[in-house]
């Protein structure tokens, strides 16, 4: 570990310890002013100095140790920021009850005069959580600075890879963007000429300067197992840190569970990670969350449909898609129409496939024009767009009907995406597996790499989403789509 690894770390606890102090100080103030609770006027309460100073020490430092025992002051900076936030958040709502038991059912067993009003307890513990969230954003952005003006040391790593350049341009990217890693040399049987990054071929070579790395990972290799097992003994003697990227998602499934038969242990692997009541949370905050943008976008919406209307007046300005769902089921999918209505493939509007021009025409065109190899496609300079098709395409806003799709429970707000019936009849049968579940308005494909996927890849991403799923996973998907649409 790096000396400013130490430092940032040890920064933090401090720091908490001030906000959480000051924290029911400034609550206390902003008590006196208001109770911020719109038409009600409750009767001011506050506490004097010297019990306020007691309970601020005492929550302080209690905080701070259910921190520390769950591991936000650990040393190696690399944790997953969203996830760290997530779990000030967390840990704030179990503190919070606990304090109110704590403040008010124990009152005359620990203590016999004073308490802290309960507005003030609430405010304190709003005032430093949102503080403690910012302070972190802080450090990490003073971090980055520092790494990007080489003031501190980038972490330097060796990969272990035996894939061509344009097949690892991606993963080499992905972790030169973390910031904080530098990579210096790969090392393999064979040249693949990896431009800036130098080449290391001897495993004798390795031991003379594996010391001055800090981490090898692990991507593809023609090493034999024994050599791969000498490289994590170096690993361990020379304290480097050993991890490696899973390939082609061939990885530990999470979703298994140690069963017994009688007497016989069993593991049980799962179809998929979210069951019982995991799929009512997520179905209730699908309509929450659907209701909630509908309201927001509405005048967005309402917009669009007279631009459309204006451009091309033909009916119906909500396109019908038909799309292949759970267990090969059919249903439609509503977005707003992008293309004059003459070309729009009408298998959702009871015309004979065989019989609509539309989808000959569409059929031309990709295999003419397309950009992506089929089953997916992607129809470059397409004639058949109206005007208004670049901006509502640009920011996704073709897609914001999808919302009601949810609210009718043939999508989820996050899941593999939909399928088209013409290309699931050229599926193979492992690819099939997609079709298990509800379809997507947003996707693991969508904010990694999206439209450079090939079809393999997206199966790849659907497949690990269903094998792997968790609530933290939904919401870094939800942010990196919402963060991937602001930076268009």
């Amino acid at each position: 570990m790096k000396k400013y690894e130490i430092i940032l770390s040890i920064i933090k606890i401090p720091l908490d310890f001030i906000i959480i102090f000051f924290a029911f100080f400034i609550a206390r103030e902003i008590r006196l002013i208001t109770d911020l609770i719109p038409w009600v006027i409750l009767p001011t309460q506050t506490i004097w100095d010297y019990s306020l100073i007691k309970f601020a020490l005492f929550w302080s430092f209690l905080y701070i140790i259910i921190l520390a025992s769950h591991n936000l002051y650990q040393i190696k900076i690399s944790n997953s920021k969203l996830k760290e936030v997530l779990e000030i958040i967390r840990y704030w709502i179990y503190t919070y009850i606990f304090f109110s038991v704590f403040a008010y059912l124990w009152k005359w067993f620990v203590y016999e005069k004073h308490e802290i009003p309960r507005l003030i307890a609430l405010y304190t513990f709003i005032i430093w959580t949102f503080w403690n969230i910012i302070t972190r954003i802080i450090l990490n952005k003073i971090q980055n600075y520092l790494l990007e003006r080489k003031i501190i040391p980038k972490t330097k790593v060796i990969i272990i890879n035996n894939k061509k350049e344009n097949e690892i341009n991606e993963i080499i990217e992905d972790i030169k963007k973390a910031h904080i890693y530098k990579i210096i040399w790969y090392i393999n049987k064979k040249d693949i000429n990896l431009d800036k990054i130098k080449y290391l071929w001897n495993l004798k070579d390795l031991e003379q300067i594996i010391s001055k790395v800090d981490e090898i990972i692990f991507i593809e290799s023609d090493f034999s197992n024994q050599d791969m097992y000498k490289i994590w003994e170096l690993c361990k003697i020379y304290w480097v840190r050993y991890r490696y990227i899973t390939n082609l998602f061939d990885i530990t499934k999470l979703n298994t569970e140690l069963t017994l038969i009688h007497n016989i242990p069993v593991i049980d692997i799962k179809n998929m990670s979210l069951d019982n009541w995991w799929r009512v949370i997520k179905r209730i905050t699908d309509i929450i969350w659907s209701i909630f943008w509908i309201i927001i976008f509405l005048p967005l919406m309402t917009v669009v449909w007279i631009m459309i209307k204006i451009e091309d007046p033909s009916w119906p300005i909500i396109y019908k898609n038909k799309r292949t769902w759970q267990k090969w089921k059919e249903f439609f999918l509503y977005k707003f129409r992008y293309l004059k209505w003459e070309y729009c493939v009408k298998d959702s509007y009871w015309i004979d496939p065989e019989k609509d021009e539309a989808l000959k025409y569409e059929k031309q065109l990709i295999k003419e024009r397309s950009s992506r190899k089929w089953p997916l496609y992607k129809i470059k300079n397409d004639p058949r767009k109206t005007k208004i098709w670049t901006f509502i395409e640009k920011y996704s806003i073709d897609e914001l009907p999808q919302f009601f799709n949810v609210l009718k429970w043939n999508m989820s707000l996050v899941w593999p995406r939909p399928h088209q019936p013409r290309e699931v009849e050229n599926y193979e049968l492992s690819q099939k597996r997609v079709l298990t579940i509800k379809p997507w308005i947003t996707w693991m494909a969508q904010v990694n790499w999206r439209e450079t996927n090939s079809f393999d890849d997206e199966v790849k991403f659907d497949i690990f989403y269903i094998e792997n799923w968790t609530f933290l996973l939904d919401l870094k998907i939800l942010f990196k789509t919402f963060w991937s649409i602001l930076k268009r």
